[in-house]
């Protein structure tokens, strides 16, 4: 994934940003879509199937309930800095409002993907996707089996 960062800004010739001045909204808007590229990729991995199948899976980990019960399986592994990113993503305003979500769950799953784009946008990729597995992996725990 930093090989993806790194050629996407060298290709529109971007240059990197105090991510401190990024707003808590903004870091959960990349984290959400690079979430969803890396549970898609996962999907798509595993094994080739329809699309609507993969869709299936996929929103069975991108749901804001789903992403509230991994926030709070890994809120222990979460180092200070994390936890701070998260709580100003879980405190933020946002301006849109949940479907199929409580607000808690909608404000938690915030702070889910504030820490994603966070976790993105400062080159930890690797402790990025230990999250997302972990992550995946609760939510597969309670899911039940066919």
């Amino acid at each position: 994934m930093q090989d993806f960062l790194d050629a996407i800004k060298s290709r529109f010739a971007l240059h990197d940003q105090d991510i401190r001045t990024y707003s808590p909204l903004t870091l959960a808007y990349i984290g959400d879509g690079i979430y969803e590229v890396v549970v898609r990729t996962v999907m798509v991995q595993q094994a080739n199937r329809p699309t609507n199948a993969l869709h299936k899976m996929t929103t069975q980990y991108v749901k804001a309930p789903a992403q509230a019960q991994m926030l709070l399986g890994l809120k222990e592994e979460l180092t200070e800095e994390e936890a701070d990113v998260v709580r100003r993503g879980r405190n933020a305003k946002p301006y849109t409002t949940a479907k199929n979500a409580s607000r808690a769950d909608y404000h938690k799953a915030t702070g889910f993907e504030a820490l994603l784009g966070y976790l993105y946008l400062t080159g930890q990729t690797e402790r990025m996707l230990e999250l997302i597995q972990k992550g995946m992996e609760l939510v597969a725990q309670e899911k039940p089996q066919k």
